[in-house]
């Protein structure tokens, strides 16, 4: 039954609105591929940082960079789910998340280094930070959220783009991926309990990114 509702569906689709549907979802792959692009050079720049970093203090700040594009059908859901216009217009002028970047570090003090860095870049503006450090969700999640504009240069245009970033330690990290499984990844409720576990968990996470730095900061004083 369902495959016939499918077929009916389909038949009932006019040519000229095939035409539209097609042209609406090669806008998203084509915005896909400019928030691919945008990101790309924003992993390049931190992948130069890090180089420098190891080749003038024999040290590298980054542990690790990924980064994320969501895909068109994804665009599309969160744009329906707020109830805009599904459009990769309205997509560019309404979600700041479509490119993201995950950078973790080594030290909270990397963290600020990096961000920095980035907001120093001419041809790069940071237009919003939210600081999860000094102000911790009431999860305890801790992470720097940058978002920054990155010009991307095509055939025949420039497009500014948003680049969502996320910088935290290793630790900060690893809180914040068990959480997340807790309650994205599963379909049980967690209660109080757990959440006030978590919490902890997260103060401990917290007290110890402080002392390893310390003990970083110390160590290297004796250079």
């Amino acid at each position: 039954m369902k495959d016939e509702f499918a077929l009916n569906t389909v038949a009932k689709i006019t040519p000229d609105q095939q035409k539209e549907i097609f042209s609406v979802l090669q806008e998203f792959i084509e915005l896909e591929h400019l928030y691919e692009s945008a990101a790309e050079l924003v992993k390049t720049q931190l992948h130069v940082y890090d180089s420098e970093f190891g080749v003038k203090f024999q040290r590298n700040p980054i542990h690790s960079i990924e980064s994320r594009i969501k895909s068109p059908q994804s665009m599309m859901g969160k744009l329906q789910k707020k109830g805009l216009e599904l459009s990769a217009k309205s997509a560019q002028e309404n979600l700041m998340d479509i490119a993201g970047i995950r950078v973790v570090c080594y030290y909270i003090d990397d963290i600020y280094t990096i961000a920095e860095l980035l907001g120093m870049q001419e041809e790069y503006k940071i237009v919003k930070i939210k600081d999860y450090i000094k102000n911790p969700k009431p999860s305890g999640y801790r992470s720097l959220h940058v978002i920054l504009m990155v010009p991307v240069y095509l055939s025949t245009k420039k497009k500014e783009v948003p680049v969502e970033i996320q910088i935290r330690t290793i630790a900060m990290d690893f809180w914040a991926s068990l959480e997340h499984q807790l309650h994205y990844k599963t379909n049980s409720v967690v209660s109080e309990s757990l959440k006030k576990e978590l919490q902890d968990c997260a103060e401990i996470i917290a007290d110890t990114d402080l002392r390893m730095q310390d003990i970083y900061q110390q160590i290297y004083d004796l250079d």
